[in-house]
């Protein structure tokens, strides 16, 4: 993993620019370390900011502990958070489910197997990832949910919670627990249009 090691000059402006480079900085350094076999419990943040080329402080005036910043690491190399085209309940489950296949792709390689293993067994890591990730996405898929069912798209009586986890639960299947199973391009509209089908409202013959 290259790092840009270009020094700024002089006439380059202050603020911005300058931190998102000693970001990515401190966040390939965490990645590099990795990718050398050093589990999370031996990252200090001595050895980071060591890598990274910055000072302890410029990590600590970005993230709170190491959990906070192990979890940034994490959605660096993780597919983008996808936006919602709107257009129906169908096509924004679907591009939520895709984003996961996404995701699941991703994890399987090796050094991101290894990153999600390592925060399992660590209850802090693990926890400031499902606060800050996992449940800000669930709460996204609810409310799909929630306004498919106000446009009249899913049955009044069903519950979106359960729901939200029979939509998801098949691709965490396929991506998390099965790590021989395909993840074709269209699985994403396959798991929600089979769901769908018995969800939808029944409609008076002639309408």
């Amino acid at each position: 993993m290259s790092l840009d090691s270009s020094s700024p000059s002089e006439g380059t402006p202050r603020g911005r620019p300058r931190s998102e480079a000693a970001e990515r900085a401190i966040i390939e350094g965490v990645m590099n370390l990795l990718e050398q076999g050093v589990p999370l419990a031996e990252l200090s943040v001595e050895r980071i900011a060591r890598t990274a080329g910055v000072g302890k402080a410029t990590i600590y005036r970005r993230w709170r502990g190491k959990e906070e910043l192990f979890v940034d690491v994490v959605r660096a190399v993780e597919p983008d958070d996808p936006e919602l085209p709107g257009t129906s309940m169908r096509d924004d489950l679907i591009v939520v489910l895709e984003s996961l296949r996404r995701r699941g792709l991703a994890i399987r390689s090796a050094i991101l197997h290894s990153v999600y293993a390592q925060m399992k067994s660590s209850p802090k890591i693990w926890a400031a990832y499902h606060n800050t990730v996992v449940v800000p996405r669930r709460r996204l898929g609810i409310e799909i949910l929630r306004r498919g069912r106000e446009n009249g798209e899913l049955r009044d009586d069903v519950d979106l919670e359960l729901l939200n986890d029979i939509v998801v639960g098949p691709m965490l299947v396929r991506a998390m627990l099965r790590p021989e199973a395909e993840l074709p391009e269209d699985l994403a509209a396959q798991i929600v249009d089979t769901l769908l089908g018995g969800l939808r409202p029944l409609r008076p013959a002639g309408t």
